[in-house]
């Protein structure tokens, strides 16, 4: 069976050597002392380890099960879940004023990837229910706030979002679920959602969904849609869950992975439901949580690489397999283990080069959603705007290609359930394709992103490569060498793929939106290849102030070089198949496929 050990040591690196977040001037952040933050991660780290990673594969074989309409989860996981309750991780980043304990977004995502990595199924129980409260306390009224957010931030009652239908799943102008006007201002809801994560379990209390719909009358298309808060008990008067809703589970999707979680179909028979934010203006409220789930799950990327690759370098310590062609390493035994040889080296590098800068990454996206909101910096909440489909596309596409090269580690035992790599693999092939399948992303990121404000914040981007580089290309000629030589190479191809898209886009947008995965891929190896320079940076700092665990810095120099040298003229690659254009991509009709 795998093993997980919480990233403490390098989650605390990023978040202090590399973020300085304690003189970052963020509200809150100053009382992120080293000592703090290490104890909540360490804490976390435990529960991780010793609670969820336990029914990691308990919740993949198992499954979850309807039974007279009643969803059970797997074994263990409703103990677990009162655990993770008890000691408030649910809450750890939600207002004081609900219940929470209003710590920095950063914290939050940095305890996101250790439970989502320890166990990716479970973690989405929570991690849906605060998407929806988020959603809530952004548009909710102060009536519906205190009725909904105390017992959700606590996830005594859990979340949902409810977008797919049957017929439509990125297209939601096509919806066709109806919610008629009462006379009392509520609404009865009437349709089927399908793939609904977590849309029934055991675990709580009532499940709070957030359901898109149409308002009879209503403009056509996407600009009729409206969100509403669809409880699965009415809520009484005092608070308490009263009777049934007209919500039901349809069935359980059996899925490739993920089986821990319940994915329910979810029927709508006339179910009371209430307006959340302005009528027809749904998609402005589901955003707020669409933003910070897709955040989320460019982490849960981040996280089964992470999961897949430490057991990775364990097999390939312990394996015996064939001799170093340099010289036998382990003479007394029949062969030496894998990791002596030259492949596997560049195997696991690729994994650990990707968790560790990707890491960086998230968590860097992290404290500008703080920016934005404890501090009301629009510049910050462009950026993250414009990084949003980066993380969520670039990170979980890279995140699924690591745990396929872990499992590769493994040879033939990789493909074996035993060993438990293929549930990485299974569990990571989900975040490429829900909150929005990384095509979306990738078009949302070319079509809409780069032109936002008049190209403002990705030109601001632009500039903090540049500044950065200016500013640090005198550290010493090595690093000059082995990180702002790259970095700037990998910028200038990602502005010429830019200019690409200006000068040939306008007169024909299939040239631009051909290269639109391309491009967020090159942007994502720009943003990696910075967070490496910038963890260079640090850990170069760290060792000429003579730091006593010199052999971690001395490390991630190695492994950031590595990622510079072998993974970001990767930016290169894109850049070709990009000014290409659309001729090719677009050459068959369609009867010729």
């Amino acid at each position: 069976m795998p093993s997980y050990t919480a990233p403490t040591k390098d989650t605390q690196f990023v978040l202090h050597d590399v973020l300085n977040i304690k003189d970052a001037g963020i509200p809150g952040y100053d009382e992120l002392e080293p000592d703090f933050t290490g104890a909540v991660l360490e804490e976390a780290g435990k529960i991780a380890r010793d609670v969820l990673h336990p029914l990691n594969v308990v919740g993949d074989t198992e499954g979850c099960r309807l039974e007279n309409g009643v969803v059970y989860t797997p074994t263990g996981f409703k103990a677990a879940f009162e655990q993770v309750k008890e000691g408030g991780w649910p809450g750890l980043d939600m207002p004081e004023q609900y219940g929470g304990q209003n710590m920095p977004y950063v914290i939050g995502t940095a305890v996101g990837e250790f439970f989502s990595g320890a166990n990716q199924a479970f973690t989405m129980y929570q991690g849906l229910t605060h998407g929806a409260a988020s959603a809530i306390l952004a548009h909710g009224t102060d009536a519906q706030k205190d009725t909904y957010l105390p017992k959700m931030v606590s996830c005594e009652w859990t979340g949902t979002m409810n977008l797919t239908e049957p017929h439509c799943g990125t297209d939601l102008g096509l919806m066709r679920t109806k919610a008629e006007p009462q006379d009392d201002g509520s609404y009865l809801v009437t349709g089927q959602k399908i793939f609904i994560s977590a849309g029934d379990h055991d675990m709580s209390e009532n499940v709070i969904h957030l359901v898109l719909a149409k308002i009879p009358g209503g403009p056509d298309g996407i600009k009729g849609v409206s969100l509403f808060i669809v409880p699965k008990f009415i809520v009484n008067e005092d608070g308490t869950p009263g009777e049934r809703n007209g919500v039901s589970v349809g069935k359980i999707e059996e899925k490739m992975g993920i089986h821990g979680n319940s994915t329910c179909v979810m029927n709508y028979d006339g179910a009371k439901g209430w307006l959340l934010g302005e009528m027809h203006k749904g998609m402005r409220a589901m955003f707020t949580m669409m933003n910070e789930a897709r955040l989320g799950v460019g982490m849960q990327g981040l996280a089964q690489a992470e999961a897949a690759y430490q057991n990775a370098v364990e097999y390939a310590k312990d394996r015996l397999q064939g001799r170093d062609v340099t010289g036998a390493k382990n003479p007394d035994g029949p062969a030496d283990p894998l990791i002596v040889h030259p492949d596997i080296r560049r195997n696991l590098m690729d994994q650990k080069s990707f968790a560790e800068g990707a890491r960086a990454f998230i968590l860097w996206g992290a404290t500008m959603i703080d920016k934005a909101h404890r501090s009301g910096d629009k510049d910050a909440d462009g950026l993250i705007s414009l990084l949003t489909p980066v993380i969520k596309g670039f990170l979980t596409d890279k995140g699924y290609d690591m745990t396929v090269q872990a499992q590769q580690v493994y040879g033939g035992h990789g493909y074996i359930e035993e060993w438990g790599m293929s549930q990485y693999t299974r569990d990571a092939r989900i975040a490429m394709i829900y909150e929005g399948a990384n095509g979306v992303q990738a078009l949302d990121l070319v079509g809409r992103k780069l032109a936002q404000d008049g190209g403002k914040h990705v030109m601001a981007f632009f500039d903090m490569v540049k500044g950065f580089c200016k500013e640090n290309a005198e550290i010493s000629d090595a690093y000059a060498k082995d990180f702002i030589e790259p970095l700037k190479a990998a910028s200038k191809d990602l502005q010429a793929a830019g200019m690409y898209f200006m000068q040939n886009g306008m007169k024909n947008p299939n040239n631009a939106l051909a290269g639109s995965t391309d491009f967020m891929h090159m942007f994502g190896h720009v943003c990696l290849g910075l967070m490496w320079a910038m963890m260079g940076k640090a850990a170069q700092k760290a060792l000429d102030e003579g730091a006593s665990d010199a052999a971690f810095y001395e490390t991630k120099l190695a492994t950031g070089r590595y990622y510079m040298a072998r993974q970001l003229p990767a930016t290169k690659l894109h850049l070709a198949r990009i000014e290409t254009g659309a001729d090719t991509v677009m050459a068959l009709d369609a009867a010729q496929f």
